[in-house]
């Protein structure tokens, strides 16, 4: 039987975790998509990346499944996607899934708490 902790292990394995220097650099070169997995509720608290796509981790399946009604087009096999969360648990598991749905380049830049105090822009 798996355990939480397993489960982070596997997706921090798989999905590279990046400092929120590199993150927000990447972020001003413009050519990365920046999603943030939290509910609605955790982002009207503290806001998020500017610019960030808002997709929560428990629809993740259905927005970046291209097959599905629900697919998002910000969701392409050969896109840059960096996903942020509160403390970047969230943002590893959803990694490894988009990683396990074809995604290749998936990177994890941890939480918006860090990204804030860095001086990364954000939006309410």
């Amino acid at each position: 039987m798996k355990s939480a902790k397993d489960y982070l292990e596997h997706a921090n394995a798989e999905v590279v975790r990046i400092t929120t220097e590199e993150a927000i650099a990447k972020h001003a070169a413009g050519d990365a998509t920046f999603v943030d997995v939290r509910d609605s509720g955790d982002i009207a608290k503290s806001g998020t990346i500017a610019g960030a796509h808002r997709v929560p981790r428990g629809f993740i399946e259905f927005a970046a499944d291209p097959d599905m009604q629900f697919h998002n087009p910000i969701f392409q096999k050969d896109a840059e996607l960096c996903l942020v969360c509160g403390a970047g648990g969230q943002a590893a598991l959803a990694g490894k899934t988009l990683k396990d749905m074809g995604y290749k380049n998936v990177i994890n830049v941890g939480g918006i708490g860090d990204w804030k105090a860095a001086g990364g822009p954000t939006e309410a």
